[in-house]
């Protein structure tokens, strides 16, 4: 008996240097990510996670301005070009989590539609394949 092959695809996680990275907030982006479209991930090679913070002016140690936090998902598709979705929000889980579900949607609209197309076709071949020939001869 043969064990399934569990499949990941491979999370990049990019922040700037407003974005105070640590390893467990990589690991729940990654895991999340992974969870979230892991229906897709025979049409992907990776995602791309990018956090910066916006609109930040630093004086001396204080920052002065609206924190705003962005989130740029790419997913790089396989024979498809990447899709990118954007979200912004005054915190970086906030910020994180709508890019997510955008680009869950982006995904499901995208691979969603590719399918139809694909058993429509198959549909469409079934039916002329079932349909008596006709030929001159008879």
């Amino acid at each position: 008996m043969r064990a399934k092959k569990e499949m990941w695809m491979q999370v990049q996680i990019n922040s700037d240097n407003n974005i105070s990275m640590h390893g467990r907030l990589s690991d729940s982006i990654g895991s999340y990510i992974n969870n979230l479209l892991q229906r897709f991930d025979p049409y992907l090679t990776r995602v791309e996670v990018y956090l910066t913070g916006e609109n930040v002016k630093k004086v001396g140690p204080k920052t002065i301005g609206p924190k705003d936090k962005r989130c740029v998902l790419e997913a790089r598709a396989k024979r498809h070009q990447p899709l990118v979705v954007t979200n912004k929000s005054t915190d970086i889980e906030d910020a994180f989590s709508g890019a997510a579900a955008k680009m869950h949607r982006q995904l499901e609209t995208t691979y969603g539609r590719l399918a139809d197309k694909r058993r429509r076709k198959q549909k469409m071949e079934e039916r002329i394949g079932g349909m008596p020939s006709v030929s001159a001869a008879d």
